[in-house]
C-alpha cells in the first residue's frame, strides 16, 4: 500500500521481520526533495508509526557507487530524531527491491551510516553499522525518576546490569528488569517519563531481560515520538550493544539476538554482532513490503 502525500509517494515497510505483521513498520520516502519540514512531519503523523524516512541526495561522496548514497532524515508522529534503526532497514529494504542489494550509505544527523543488504533464501536482510557509540552514568535523581515513572520498584531491576545512558546514533537509557514477568508488565506515566525524557535528551527507554548468555527481550517506551512503545528499536539495539560490551557483560566480539515485540503482538527479531577493534556496532534484520 501507499499513501500519496503532496509531492510524494509514501511506502510502507516494516524491520526486523520477514512478514508484514511482524517488526516495527515504516513509512518510506524515496524521493523527498520537494517536502519541507512541516510536509515531512506531517506524513509521518498521518502515519502514526513510530517513525518515517525520507532520503535526498548526499551532501558529498560517502563511498559507494553512484546512486546507492543517500540523506535519510527521519520523522516521529511528534518530531524529528537524529538517527532510527528500524527505519534504515526498511528503506534498505526498499531500496534493495528498486536497486539491487548490496552497499549503501545514508548521511544521517548523527553521521555517515552504512548498510549491507543481502537476499538470503527469499528473505531480503540488511545490516546497518552505527556510528561510534559512547555510555554514561545515569544520575541518582534521574534513575529514580525513570523508575517512579515506569511504576518499577528499584528491586526488580537486575543488579548485574547497572543503569546507563548508551548512544550509538540516539541516546537511550538502559534499564534491565529481573525477570521477563517485570519486563512483559509495561504500564507507565507517559506525560512524566516523556518530560524526563525531553530533559535527559532520550530517544527511547531500552528495557530489557536477559534469558541466556547472548538472548535477550527488550522494550521501548517511546512517549517523546508520541508513541506508547516502539515495536523493533534498532537504534536502541545498537546502544544496547555498545552497553554490554563497555561494561564487560559480554565477549568483545558476540553475536547477540533481540526479541522485541512479543507483548504487542508484532514479534521480531534484532541481530547485534559486535567486532573486536571495531567499537562501530552492527544490527541486522529482515524487512518486507506492507501491502
Amino acid at each position: 500500500m501507499t499513501t500519496n502525500a503532496p509531492h510524494a509517494e509514501v511506502l510502507r515497510y516494516t524491520a526486523f521481520s520477514s512478514t508484514p505483521d511482524g517488526g516495527n513498520p515504516a513509512g518510506v520516502v524515496l524521493d523527498a526533495s520537494a517536502l519541507d519540514d512541516s510536509e515531512m512531519l506531517a506524513i509521518a503523523a498521518d502515519l502514526g508509526y513510530s517513525e518515517s524516512a525520507f532520503l535526498t541526495a548526499p551532501p558529498e561522496d560517502l563511498g559507494v557507487p553512484e546512486g546507492r548514497a543517500y540523506t535519510i532524515r527521519y520523522f516521529s508522529p511528534k518530531a524529528e530524531v537524529p538517527f532510527c534503526g528500524h527505519a534504515t532497514v526498511a528503506t534498505a529494504v526498499a531500496l534493495a527491491e528498486r536497486i539491487g542489494p548490496g552497499e549503501l550509505a545514508f548521511a544521517t544527523r548523527a553521521g555517515v551510516v552504512p548498510v549491507e543488504v543481502a537476499q538470503e533464501n527469499g528473505t531480503v536482510r540488511a545490516t546497518l553499522i552505527s556510528v561510534e557509540p559512547r555510555v554514561e552514568e545515569i544520575a541518582d535523581a534521574d534513575l529514580t525518576e525513570a523508575l517512579a515513572a515506569l511504576g518499577w520498584p528499584a528491586g526488580d531491576l537486575d543488579p548485574a546490569f547497572p543503569p546507563r545512558i548508551a548512544f550509538a546514533g540516539a541516546r537511550h537509557l538502559v534499564l534491565a528488569a529481573a525477570t521477563r514477568a517485570r519486563l512483559a508488565d509495561l504500564a507507565y506515566d507517559f506525560a512524566r517519563l516523556e518530560a524526563l525524557m525531553h530533559r535527559l535528551d532520550l530517544t527511547t527507554v531500552q528495557l530489557v531481560w536477559r534469558e541466556s548468555a547472548t538472548v535477550f527481550h527488550a522494550r521501548d517506551p517511546f512517549p517523546v515520538g508520541g508513541v506508547v512503545e516502539d515495536p523493533a528499536t534498532g537504534a536502541a539495539a545498537a546502544a544496547f550493544g555498545a552497553y554490554v560490551r563497555e561494561l564487560g557483560l559480554v565477549p568483545e566480539e558476540a553475536v547477540l539476538t533481540l526479541h522485541q515485540g512479543v507483548d504487542l503482538g508484532r514479534p521480531g527479531e534484532l541481530t547485534v554482532t559486535l567486532r573486536q577493534g571495531d567499537p562501530r556496532i552492527r544490527v541486522s534484520g529482515a524487512g518486507t513490503r506492507i501491502d
